[in-house]
């Protein structure tokens, strides 16, 4: 009777390890399949300023483009840049942009605040019809990119 309730009981725990072992593996498994979100990212680019393409400072203001940080840290974007594919660069200065936080990057002239900056621009950067906003940090790397139009150049779709 002694062997019976040792089997016994050496089964049950088996089974029991094994079980925790399941359960364990499973959330592990199951989040390796989820996208994961970029630390930071272009978030969304308004390229065609709402109204007429008038060159006035309000018009060209409604041209922007949203970084977003998706993580709780901070990230200095000092050093990093914006740019279209026709070269047009915004390098940002000093910025801090908070965990969880966006920044609005507008094309014309404006005072820096913590929710917009600006590229004192006197003309547009982004193609109504097609262009790509790249993100690299301050060693050149790329960091994102949002595409909008036909395929140029390699960049994605937005």
């Amino acid at each position: 009777m002694s062997n019976f309730l040792t089997s016994r009981r050496l089964t049950a725990a088996v089974l029991t390890v094994g079980a925790l072992t399941a359960a364990v593996a499973v959330p592990a498994s199951a989040a390796d399949h989820r996208p994961q979100r970029p630390n930071v990212e272009i978030s969304r680019v308004q390229y065609d300023s709402p109204g007429r393409d008038d060159h006035s400072n309000r018009s060209l203001n409604k041209e922007w483009v949203e970084i977003t940080n998706n993580t709780r840290h901070a990230v200095n974007l000092k050093g990093w840049t914006l740019r279209s594919e026709d070269g047009h660069t915004y390098r940002f200065r000093h910025y801090r942009l908070d965990g969880r936080a966006t920044v609005r990057v507008h094309t014309g002239q404006g005072r820096d605040t913590g929710r917009d900056v600006y590229q004192d621009r006197r003309d547009y950067v982004w193609d109504n019809r097609s262009d790509t906003a790249t993100l690299r940090n301050d060693h050149r790397r790329f960091v994102d990119d949002k595409s909008w139009g036909h395929k140029r150049h390699g960049g994605r779709h937005q």
